[in-house]
């Protein structure tokens, strides 16, 4: 996907910055890319622990990967409404969108769902987010260690528990990265989005 969308761009400075599964992704692209970005931002990373992994890879071979708390509640997770607002009234204080600001759950009402027969839609399907919490990368602990980029992560003090501990380990093994625990989730962006803003760009324009 990068490949595919840097053409129109150049050669220009190039700076990571992702989310949850994104912010994994982007952390296994830095290391499989050593030089392609100058400095990279993870938000709240769901970087599972070595044990979790190991448990995980052993579910995989039981054939029991769909099991796991994280993707048994996505798989759960609504996914159609009758309208935007009724979805904007259900989501609005509830899970995971606890404490979001309106204007980010009315982004979110507005982008991520799409029309469908009778009403709207999640664009991406609750089973698809069951996959990705119940897949792991087979070598993230490697990759993690051979990251060169200068890089902070950022996470909430109420996000999963695995998280922050996940983080203190990297932190540890790698000297290039370091971490900073912010008020909120693992949507904290969502709650605050002007400080998150801020603590994106100071770290990756630090001389701007």
């Amino acid at each position: 996907a990068f490949e595919a969308g840097r053409g129109p761009y150049g050669d220009v400075q190039r700076l990571a910055c992702g989310h949850s599964f994104g912010g994994v992704l982007s952390s296994l692209v830095l290391a499989r890319h050593p030089t392609l970005f100058a400095r990279a931002v993870l938000l709240d990373p769901v970087l599972f622990t070595p044990a979790m992994i190991g448990v995980m890879a052993l579910s995989e071979t039981l054939g029991l990967q769909l099991r796991g708390s994280l993707a048994k509640k996505a798989r759960l997770r609504r996914s159609q409404w009758p309208d935007r607002a009724a979805a904007y009234a259900g989501l609005r204080g509830r899970g995971i969108f606890k404490g979001w600001t309106d204007e980010a759950l009315w982004a979110y009402v507005e982008y991520a769902l799409k029309e469908s027969d009778g009403g709207v839609e999640l664009k991406c399907r609750p089973s698809r987010e069951a996959e990705i919490f119940s897949s792991f990368p087979r070598r993230l602990w490697p990759s993690l260690g051979k990251i060169i980029t200068p890089t902070r992560v950022l996470y909430g003090d109420r996000t999963y528990p695995f998280v922050a501990k996940s983080v203190a380990r990297w932190c540890s093994l790698n000297p290039q990265v370091s971490a900073h625990v912010v008020v909120g989730g693992h949507c904290f962006m969502q709650e605050d989005p002007a400080d998150a803003a801020e603590r994106v760009r100071d770290f990756l324009l630090p001389n701007p």
